[in-house]
């Protein structure tokens, strides 16, 4: 069993670091913040996009060192010890590249695309091939590493709505430090690397491209991407419940 880490062997994330490789002009993101600590990413961001729609445009992130009550699918909380986990949450604003807006039925794919584009990232730069569970789970050989929970903004002004995907992946969670027995980390899955600054620079630029695919084939899971395939096809590649029995209960229960 692995020895607890102390916050002093987790370094921190590099916000200026991340700004300059990511956001304009050298990169496609429009801002990025990171938080020390905050109750939920995703309730921040939603609302930021709200109350400041100007200053919080499509692209923006927010990430932070440390989540005291983050929320996941039926109203599960969400937290873990500062600087062990990845915990990002990305504003959407889907136009096409024309400039029309998204149908709205699209939004429903926009947790997978990033529960695709996470997965991927992390096979990329760590060696470890993750795989999806329906709905919204990121899972090593049946245990979980990530979640991610996607976030419906209102719009204001006749605008159309935005959407908020937040995503929190166990990096550095120790045996004794992981929510439930069934849960894992990268560390427990002796990952190439931990390293948060290059995992969520990976992670964000596979979602930028996936986000820019999906929205210009106006939302459709099925149509073709520049390379053939399509996010249905890649979702149904990676997802491991594919021909399975679920069982799907309902906050009423």
């Amino acid at each position: 069993m692995r020895s607890r880490y102390s916050n002093l062997e987790r370094p921190g994330l590099d916000e200026a670091g991340l700004r300059e490789a990511l956001c304009s002009p050298r990169g496609p993101f429009s801002r990025l913040d990171l938080l020390e600590a905050t109750g939920s990413t995703n309730t921040d961001l939603a609302g930021h996009a709200t109350e400041e729609p100007a200053a919080w445009p499509d692209l923006s992130v927010l990430t932070a060192e440390e989540q005291t009550a983050g929320r996941g699918r039926m109203e599960r909380t969400w937290t873990a010890p500062e600087r062990s986990s990845l915990i990002v949450s990305v504003l959407l604003r889907p136009h096409n590249s024309e400039g029309r807006p998204l149908p709205t039925q699209s939004y429903a794919w926009m947790s997978l695309l990033a529960a695709l584009a996470l997965s991927e990232s992390i096979e990329e730069r760590t060696e470890i091939s993750p795989q999806l569970k329906w709905p919204n789970d990121v899972h090593v050989d049946g245990r979980k590493l990530a979640g991610v929970l996607a976030q419906l903004v209102p719009g204001a002004n006749g605008e159309p709505p935005a959407v908020v995907v937040g995503t929190g992946v166990n990096v550095s969670l120790t045996d004794q430090e992981l929510p439930v027995p069934t849960a894992t980390s990268l560390l427990l899955e002796y990952a190439a690397t931990t390293d948060r600054n290059v995992l969520l620079k990976a992670y964000l630029r596979r979602l930028e491209a996936h986000y820019r695919e999906f929205t210009a084939v106006d939302g459709d899971a099925s149509r073709p991407w520049r390379d053939g395939t399509s996010l249905l096809t890649r979702v149904s590649a990676r997802m491991a419940t594919l021909g399975q029995d679920v069982q799907a209960d309902l906050p009423n229960g």
